[in-house]
């Protein structure tokens, strides 16, 4: 698959792993419609690659995210004012959709395991669109904010759907209110982070966690977790998954990647999974439909 290149990010494969690196440095890597777009269209590649079996976000330069690019001014949050092309795409009737949203419901969907490398300020949507990553580790240095009040607005990325799931409602809620930044160390005590390292220990330490994955499991079975880990947090009842987790047993069951996990393992060496995320996902949810914006 050729190397694809984006306006606003940086993008590389590397021994499984693709990294993701935000590349607006001069603007604190801040977020736009295109940078939205590219976001979308780079989850789009990882998941179609089976190179890929992890991906890590990262940030250039000193801040992962400093939030919406506020060189519009006062008109930045107004929908009547003229839209990107990027936005006037996501218009539906007479509303505009969140470009946030648009960015974090695609990696909610991710085939692909995501970590988040936090490497400096994440303020307003950078830290929203952080919260479908699947595990997120900070540097020392790096900051947060939900910071959407203090600029009159709420928040948004579907923020209100992710944010209580991670960090209990009390929390979700108090750091809404205020809108005030906070250290890494916070970040790390409620929940809202994995770990924290010091700057040049950050990428290192992200893809040890990544190699962790790639060298070890079958990433048929990565996606299966993925999707039920996730869609499952909004279940009305653990029938369902259930039912879910009986068509993936039965299907991965029988799989090529279940005979080589147990041979492997009796053998003593290391996997070779023979299945494809491309081509081997099982169907275990014939009756999912996927929520329409109206």
């Amino acid at each position: 698959m050729s190397k694809p290149t984006f306006e606003t990010l940086l993008y590389d494969v590397e021994d499984g792993i693709a990294t993701i690196t935000l590349n607006r440095p001069d603007r604190m890597n801040a977020f736009t419609a295109r940078m939205m777009k590219d976001l979308i269209e780079v989850f789009d590649v990882t998941d179609a690659d089976d190179a890929v079996k992890a991906v890590i976000v990262t940030g250039a330069g000193r801040a992962f995210c400093a939030g919406a690019d506020l060189g519009g001014g006062g008109a930045t949050f107004d929908r009547s004012a003229p839209q990107a092309l990027e936005r006037e795409e996501g218009k539906v009737g007479d509303i505009y959709r969140d470009g946030g949203g648009r960015v974090t419901l695609r990696m909610y969907d991710s085939l692909k395991p995501i970590i988040g490398a936090i490497n400096g300020a994440a303020v307003g949507v950078g830290v929203t669109m952080q919260l479908p990553m699947d595990i997120r580790m900070a540097s020392t240095e790096a900051k947060f904010g939900f910071v959407f009040a203090r600029r009159g607005i709420n928040p948004e990325a579907a923020s209100s759907w992710f944010l209580p799931r991670l960090v209990g409602l009390q929390t979700a809620l108090e750091w809404c209110y205020t809108g005030r930044v906070f250290l890494a160390q916070e970040a790390l005590e409620r929940g809202l982070v994995r770990s924290l390292h010091a700057p040049q220990d950050l990428l290192p330490a992200a893809r040890a966690l990544a190699r962790e994955i790639v060298e070890n499991t079958a990433p048929v079975s990565v996606a299966i977790t993925r999707q039920l880990l996730w869609r499952m947090a909004g279940a009305s009842h653990p029938m369902e998954a259930h039912k879910a987790d009986s068509r993936a047993i039965q299907s991965r069951g029988a799989s090529g990647d279940a005979k080589e996990g147990v041979t492997s393992f009796l053998e003593k060496r290391a996997p070779v999974y023979p299945n494809r995320v491309s081509s081997d996902l099982p169907d275990i949810w014939p009756e999912w439909v996927e929520p329409a914006f109206k």
